[in-house]
């Protein structure tokens, strides 16, 4: 599965040949039927194995957010996701936007793809909540917001694998201080 991430990150999904996977590992192509049924299953156990550590609790401490830190929290978990200029992480992102592609006309891509995306929605709304209880937030936007969150991050993790030049952290911090309109962030 690692040839074939790589693969896809380097030539994309459609490009990348089962005897592109195959001769990047050193076997066969026929010893490749031997792990998986179609090229189609290796696309999503790749994606399975990439994102496998792609939550929203593996970015947001929401196990130990209190009233005091939860601006903090937020904060950091938000620039945690940001995409660091290791060719790693940029590598992931290049998979992602090709899974995303994908999911646009298949089914079977669209659904794991949803669930990570929904997870970072409902894990916000699971934060923001949280700020509502301790009156850090206003109740009547909590559902909107988080969304909003949640597709912030994801473009501005995909503008910084891009190489747009932005202050990410600035914008993340501005965003988040407007949206939890309570709290002083002078």
């Amino acid at each position: 599965m690692q040839a074939a991430y790589e693969l896809f990150a380097e030539h994309g999904i459609e490009r990348t040949s089962l005897g592109m996977i195959s001769k990047r590992v050193g076997i066969t192509k026929s010893s490749i039927y031997y792990h998986f049924a179609t090229k189609e299953e290796l696309i999503s156990r790749t994606f399975e194995y990439i994102f496998r550590d792609h939550y929203f609790a593996a970015y947001f401490d929401t196990e130990s957010i209190h009233k005091d830190n939860f601006m903090e929290t937020i904060i950091r978990g938000g620039l945690k996701m940001l995409p660091s200029d290791d060719e790693e992480h940029r590598s992931t992102l290049r998979v992602l936007s090709e899974f995303t592609m994908l999911a646009e006309r298949d089914e079977q891509f669209k659904t794991p793809l949803f669930k990570v995306q929904q997870d970072f929605v409902d894990g916000f709304f699971h934060l923001l909540s949280k700020g509502a209880e301790w009156s850090l937030v206003e109740p009547a936007k909590i559902e909107v917001n988080s969304k909003i969150l949640a597709l912030l991050i994801d473009n501005l993790s995909r503008c910084k694998m891009m190489k747009m030049d932005l202050d990410y952290p600035i914008i993340w911090e501005e965003a988040v201080y407007r949206m939890i309109g309570k709290i002083d962030n002078s």
